[in-house]
């Protein structure tokens, strides 16, 4: 598959597009001035605790407070907060995390008023950035991922990634991780581990432990609430989870960006730094890469497929529906069944790549069109389960129900990439209210007594919609005779198709437009 990553830099925001064999599959926006990114590590202080939901909201500085429940405290939160408050002192003789011995780990089933106080300082990570009108999911389980491995403070546990199905290679991995990982590290290794050389694993490690040294050495002084360390930023974190052969291209147009990308590859790729490219060209680079184009057919609630298949997308509070409807797409030589299967397949595609693209999370309902054959509904679900499996987030699909319905849950980190393609309506200027025309005319002669009289403007033409250019000048006396009688000066008309109704501009000699 060839992939291809497309960073537009503007000054307030990063726009990330990634193509997949020139189809757009995911678009992120990356503000440059957000303080709440997944992975973000932040000293918080504990605002309130609610027994009743076993949870605590925790202040880190954001306008709504953090929520944090027991279930992500961390088996080891007890250890992290002891290590935590000798670092807050200051005292030069506080202990490494090596040095340590863990305290016992939390019980399951336990209560959080056993762990937390109100006001006590904690050290805490962003596991979901605030959305709508909530703010952050937030775990003490902390850990630092890499491109190769996770790690994880004060655990033990050496876990490898599901998706390695090779009993000798996970062997493998597992004890040579479990030889050189440091004491009270926890490791989960991941997929793209598979088949590396130890020196590549090593130096990942040693860059994740190092990332725990420093933050660690920012804890001592440091006043709740103030985020302690960044996760690095998506541009690098697309590259850390995704760059692999199939990587084609990388093209930015900010030489800022394209020289940190380059250093960043030649820490985990030095064999792939050609493939990053910094775009020069006179047009916009979404523009230039036909990604606007893919971005207006892409976004809004209705998705219209080639063959004329279209989803109508609903967003709730609660939960996201899609509609699937055939259109004009019907082969009169097979049967409904075998016309509804070929819609619903090409249907399952587009909706996976809906999801990825616009980051949707939480319940999706989909409302397939309905199949009788048992057999039919089954190629349905595993046509879904495969065009699903390129997306990285975590979701559960279950098989369609009787009514047809296939329902999704899809992990929700991050707001819902929502692009807004409709165009302010040019009559109205979005209000939805438009002026009386029976004024219309009235404001216009209004203007040009203001242009001659107020201006002294020797020269006016008019450029408006053809029907009231036909009213203006038929009839004896025409309005434009009228005018002229009046304001003793002839007034240029044109007539403008592309104009809506009540449309119309005023012009100089040189055809410059004369703003009111």
């Amino acid at each position: 598959m060839n992939k291809e990553l497309i960073i537009d830099a503007g000054l307030s925001e990063v726009n990330i597009a990634l193509l997949e064999d020139k189809d757009l599959v995911e678009l992120n926006k990356e503000k440059s001035n957000n303080n709440f990114s997944v992975g973000d590590i932040y000293l918080g202080r504990v605002k309130k605790i609610m027994p009743g939901l076993n949870a605590a909201f925790v202040d880190v500085g954001y306008e709504k407070d953090a929520f944090l429940h027991y279930l992500d405290l961390g088996p080891q939160v007890n250890s992290l907060n002891k290590l935590l408050k000798l670092s807050l002192t200051g005292k030069p003789d506080v202990p490494t995390i090596g040095d340590m011995e863990p305290e016992p780990d939390i019980e399951k089933t336990g209560k959080i008023t056993s762990v937390l106080t109100q006001n006590q300082q904690v050290l805490i990570q962003i596991a979901k950035e605030p959305i709508s009108t909530k703010g952050p999911r937030v775990s003490s389980e902390i850990s630092f991922a890499g491109r190769y491995l996770v790690l994880v403070p004060f655990s033990t546990r050496v876990s490898v990634s599901q998706k390695i199905k090779s009993v000798e290679e996970r062997n493998r991995l597992k004890r040579l991780i479990t030889s050189i990982k440091p004491r009270n590290f926890g490791v989960i290794i991941r997929t793209v581990a598979e088949n590396k050389k130890v020196a590549d694993l090593d130096a990942d490690l040693r860059n994740l432990t190092a990332k725990w040294d420093a933050l660690i050495a920012k804890l001592p002084g440091a006043k709740a609430p103030q985020r302690i360390l960044s996760e690095i930023d998506r541009t690098t974190a697309i590259l850390r989870d995704l760059l692999n052969e199939s990587f084609n291209n990388i093209h930015v147009n900010d030489a800022g960006i394209y020289e940190e990308i380059k250093a960043y590859i030649k820490t985990i790729a030095p064999d792939k730094v050609e493939i990053v490219k910094l775009f020069k060209g006179k047009v916009p680079i979404f523009e230039h890469f036909g990604i606007d184009k893919q971005i207006k057919n892409s976004f809004g609630k209705i998705i219209t497929i080639k063959s004329g298949v279209y989803l109508i997308i609903e967003h709730t509070e609660a939960l996201h529906v899609i509609d699937v409807n055939s259109g004009h797409r019907v082969n009169s030589e097979i049967s409904q069944e075998m016309n509804a299967l070929a819609v619903n397949l090409e249907a399952a595609a587009e909706i996976a790549r809906q999801l990825r693209l616009r980051d949707m999370g939480g319940i999706i309902v989909v409302d397939f069109i309905d199949m009788h054959e048992g057999g039919n509904r089954r190629k349905l679900y595993q046509k879904l389960k495969e065009e699903m499996a390129k997306d990285h987030a975590k979701h559960t699909i279950l098989p369609p129900s009787k009514f047809g319905l296939v329902q999704i849950t899809r992990q929700r980190v991050r707001p819902e990439m929502n692009v807004q393609i409709l165009e302010k309506c040019p009559a109205c200027g979005g209000t939805g209210e438009i002026k009386p025309s029976i004024i219309h005319i009235d404001q216009i002669e209004n203007n040009i007594r203001y242009l001659i009289h107020d201006q002294n403007e020797p020269y006016i033409k008019i450029n408006l919609h053809p029907f009231v250019y036909s009213y203006l000048v038929h009839g004896f006396p025409s309005i434009r005779m009228k005018w002229y009688f009046k304001f003793k000066r002839w007034i240029r008309l044109t007539p403008m198709p592309s104009y809506h109704f009540l449309e119309y501009h005023f012009f100089n000699k040189v055809d410059d437009e004369i703003k009111m």
